[in-house]
């Protein structure tokens, strides 16, 4: 069997994945060299230095391409070096249009780095597409989309950003880390490239820092690999290893994140010390309907905001949890609880992040797959 026709869970394990050629090892070895042996000047077995390929980097490169359903993928340090890399495919008066719920650390780099050289970025609300047409121009290259989001959990169709997309000839970039491949195929969907923070869900276990991007086209690919050599934010060869054995137990994980997040957020819903709950998976949410369409399952991140919306008691709640550890991050077989306001989302501006609801009161779940009834008598005694 091709292993392109292989299921997901099964792809998971083997997708893009071979025995390794010189003694037959069943996971790739980590392939701790900087340089390899030349045979005469530029002749060489595929690998000249570590920065520009490395054999445990590839064998991760090629498992996040076949999970995504494309040819090429890229791994790098961290998630914010994947989306540098990207965002360096514009140029000095280039627009890019992103939506206003985003990741602090995101809108830092757009916003701190980028816009000084001369891009331009227009946060918006993306719930309905109408409302992203009259930002597009002749200068839209890019539409940059977050779903779930973090940590508002809005849910954009992607469907409708590509059709955008497609008719201003700009590319569709997709941030699937909330909701990993398990759970959405933004290439089937009409993105162009599909984001991770590899920390996150897919390395799984709190023990990696890396990003990812999964890539259509050839061309741009192309563009990627030129700016990841020469940019040089590439991932480690130990990291790469972490993140290929995450890779084979998400399907395992993602099925138990979902159960767990599905009923701490019931939970939290009918707790009287809770004001709102923010998970797709409510038929009152705004776009449950494109959440059931576009996804699988609804995912592990539950926000949910504190009685009053005041911060003393959003850290309170925090400052009480016993088995739910205070922590940035997310995705992680541990549940992780943050605070956005003071943590994740610190670097938007005040005004800008509550117009998206990102106020003193809320507060971020990452709902590992601990016991649910564990779980749940945590956040019962932290809210008392």
């Amino acid at each position: 069997m091709k292993k392109k026709e292989l299921k997901f869970n099964s792809l998971t394990i083997h997708g893009g994945q071979s025995f390794e050629e010189t003694t037959g090892a069943v996971m790739p070895p980590i392939f701790q060299t900087s340089t390899y042996a030349q045979t005469s000047p530029g002749v060489h077995k595929g690998y000249a230095y570590s920065r520009s390929a490395n054999p445990t980097r590839h064998a991760l490169e090629r498992s996040i391409a076949s999970l995504e359903g494309v040819d090429y993928g890229l791994a790098f340090g961290s998630g914010l070096a994947a989306i540098d890399a990207v965002i360096k495919l514009l140029q000095p008066g280039d627009e890019l249009i992103s939506t206003n719920d985003l990741y602090g650390g995101t809108y830092r780099l757009f916003t701190q780095i980028f816009e000084k050289y001369g891009i331009k970025f227009h946060f918006v609300p993306m719930g309905q597409a109408q409302d992203v047409t009259q930002y597009i121009n002749a200068h839209t290259k890019l539409i940059w989309v977050e779903t779930p989001t973090n940590p508002m959990m809005n849910i954009i169709d992607i469907k409708a950003m590509s059709a955008l997309a497609k008719n201003a000839k700009a590319l569709l970039v997709v941030d699937n880390t909330f909701a990993t491949p398990y759970l959405q195929k933004p290439v089937e969907l009409g993105a162009d490239i599909v984001m991770h923070s590899a920390t996150k869900y897919l390395g799984g276990h709190s023990d990696v820092l890396l990003g990812c991007l999964a890539v259509k086209d050839k061309e741009v690919a192309d563009q990627l690999y030129f700016i990841q050599n020469s940019s040089g934010a590439v991932c480690g060869p130990m990291d790469a290893f972490l993140t290929l054995r995450g890779i084979k137990t998400l399907h395992v994980r993602m099925a138990r994140h979902c159960e767990n997040a599905k009923a701490v957020a019931n939970f939290l819903r009918h707790h009287a010390k809770v004001e709102a709950v923010y998970w797709p998976g409510f038929e009152d949410h705004p776009n449950h309907a494109i959440a059931k369409a576009q996804m699988k399952d609804y995912g592990g991140m539950v926000s949910f905001r504190v009685k009053g919306d005041r911060l003393e008691d959003a850290v309170k709640v925090l400052a009480n949890l016993k088995l739910i550890t205070l922590a940035e991050s997310l995705g992680g077989v541990e549940s992780l609880a943050g605070h956005p306001v003071t943590m994740t989302h610190a670097s938007i501006p005040k005004a800008e992040r509550e117009k998206t609801g990102v106020t003193d009161g809320l507060i971020r779940l990452s709902v590992g797959i601990e016991d649910e009834a564990d779980l749940l008598k945590d956040l019962e005694q932290a809210l008392k």
